[in-house]
């Protein structure tokens, strides 16, 4: 059941060709208003980034902490494979480093969704955190994975609660048995399937809908370029990944270590910055900011 694991993982793991360019900006020359093509420099390649102009807050922020060389102190300290990867904890060389304590106020916008790419922050629980505003440096960049219209049009887990609600009742004895069986075997893609599959079985049980509308042009992302639906309008979306979505790819497949799914070799980075206009961020990458 891997849109449910990853449904609860979540709730975890986050509460807490234009060409490169060398040249260093100053914090006076960075500007909100202005836009720019971020790279993220690692060892498994390049990942370059537009940042949204309607998330001015966020979008500062993070120029700001490019400019002033914080997030080459970083690694990239938490990779959940087919969900997300995060960065922005100081590595164990840099101590010394400062590290951010403030928060940014959320900035949701409808247009910006979890789809494969999306630059978005982190941040602590609604429980310390009803506000839901960022974290000043932690960040995180979507994998995900490609859903099915069926599963973006699910409200998933509550079909499951009373999915198993049903199966305790004496007549499904035996398909009980065939549901423990397959999570012994940690099928979790054959136990979703099985769940989606007796959708309309399970509302005339109980007289109830597990529809959810979804935006169309997030359906129309999710199922062509994958992501994570379950984050969207939670957590601020504030750029998108436009080159290199590959290399996320590459980072999410390495191997980590329990409890905190931190990276067995230490992943660092190192980012760059260059404006750019929005008439070429059209034309090579189809975005409007």
């Amino acid at each position: 059941m891997k849109h449910l694991r990853s449904l609860l993982i979540a709730l975890v793991a986050l509460t807490g060709a234009a060409c490169s360019s060398s040249k260093t900006h100053h914090v006076k020359e960075l500007k909100a208003g202005k836009d720019y093509l971020i790279t993220i420099h690692t060892d498994f390649g390049e990942m370059k980034a537009v940042l949204y102009n309607e998330t001015p807050k966020h979008k500062e922020n993070f120029l700001h902490l490019i400019d002033t060389g914080y997030f080459d102190q970083t690694i990239f300290h938490r990779i959940i494979k087919d969900f997300m990867i995060q960065g922005g904890e100081l590595n164990k060389d840099q101590k010394q480093f400062e590290e951010v304590d403030y928060r940014i106020d959320a900035e949701f916008h409808k247009p910006y969704f979890h789809k494969k790419g999306a630059l978005a922050a982190a941040r602590m629980g609604d429980h310390v955190n009803p506000e839901r505003r960022s974290s000043g440096a932690q960040f995180y960049i979507v994998q995900g994975k490609k859903l099915t219209e069926k599963e973006l049009t699910t409200d998933v887990q509550e079909l499951f609660n009373y999915y198993s609600r049903m199966l305790s009742q004496p007549e499904y004895k035996t398909l009980q048995k065939e549901m423990i069986e397959l999570q012994k075997k940690r099928d979790f893609e054959a136990i979703q399937a099985r769940v989606l599959e007796s959708r309309e079985k399970v509302e005339k049980e109980f007289g109830i809908s597990f529809g959810k509308e979804i935006p169309a042009d997030r359906l129309k992302g999710y199922v062509a370029e994958g992501g994570a639906p379950h984050l969207d309008d939670q957590y601020t979306v504030f750029g998108q990944v436009v080159e290199g979505l590959d290399i996320i790819d590459k980072i999410a497949s390495q191997e980590t270590a329990k409890p905190n799914d931190r990276p067995v070799e230490e992943i660092k980075m190192t980012m760059t910055v260059e404006q750019i206009s929005k008439k070429k961020i059209k034309k090579l990458y189809g975005i409007d900011l």
